[in-house]
């Protein structure tokens, strides 16, 4: 099966394509760096040539009010150059939540980029993820000066990035659904509880304060961003990817 990864050179791509490989699809890598310009629509018709199967994994430049209109002409563009080529499946990578947290910018950005591809000409798939274990300690970045990391209380349920590479692949490979499949870790814990894990995994030596206005999280309600009923359960423990040393570079 030909299959071309749209930011397949990016954190998540880049692995979708290695395992894609390893299992014998021709996978190909498409971004940027390769090419490709989304917002002009420059390079989409050679990339899709002959392709069975696009996977979008692309993140937004920013995160604020400039996602959307980012995404309209991304996805326009791509679902156009994916019709004239003959591409029979497109699937998305997505994040869990998004349909209850209008007020944040990225997040109402995805949820147009979900829209676009529902009511696109192609048969899809949709592949909505809890936050990656690979990004807590940039989430704690964000909100972190001196000796203090402020985060609020925020439920999460974060998921290992590889498991989330596995499931892509799976439906990448698979039948399309024309619906959305939600993926979480095995685990919730409040944002601050993550924090302090994380420190102390890394012999860190910074505290945690609760601070229920700090960073893009704070605007999240309740149980939000944690696995909806009938998402699949990952198995891979946050603790314990902390213990073999997992970091972000």
């Amino acid at each position: 099966m030909k299959i071309a990864v749209v930011g397949g050179t990016g954190f998540v791509g880049s692995r979708l394509v290695e395992k894609l490989r390893s299992e014998g699809h021709l996978a190909t890598a498409h971004g940027r760096s390769t090419g490709l310009d989304l917002v002009t629509g420059e390079g989409l018709q050679d990339a899709l040539s002959s392709v069975d199967v696009v996977v979008i994994t692309i993140d937004a430049p920013t995160f604020d009010a400039a996602a959307s209109p980012f995404f309209r002409s991304a996805s326009g563009n791509l679902l156009r150059a994916a019709e004239n080529q003959g591409v029979r499946h497109v699937v998305l990578l997505s994040i869990v939540g998004i349909d209850r947290i209008s007020e944040v910018d990225y997040y109402a950005a995805k949820i147009l980029q979900e829209h676009l591809i529902e009511a696109g000409p192609i048969p899809y798939s949709i592949v909505r993820a809890t936050q990656f274990m690979e990004f807590v300690e940039k989430i704690m970045s964000w909100t972190s000066e001196g000796d203090i990391v402020r985060l609020p209380t925020t439920r999460m349920q974060p998921i290992a990035v590889g498991e989330v590479v596995d499931t892509l692949a799976d439906v990448a490979t698979g039948t399309p659904i024309n619906s959305t499949v939600s993926i979480a870790g095995p685990d919730v814990f409040p944002l601050d509880e993550l924090g302090r894990l994380t420190l102390q995994a890394h012999d860190d030596g910074r505290s945690v304060v609760v601070d229920e206005s700090a960073g893009l999280f704070a605007a999240v309600p309740d149980d939000a961003i944690t696995a909806p009923s009938g998402a699949r359960i990952g198995s891979v423990h946050y603790t314990d990817w902390l213990a073999h040393g997992h970091a972000v570079a």
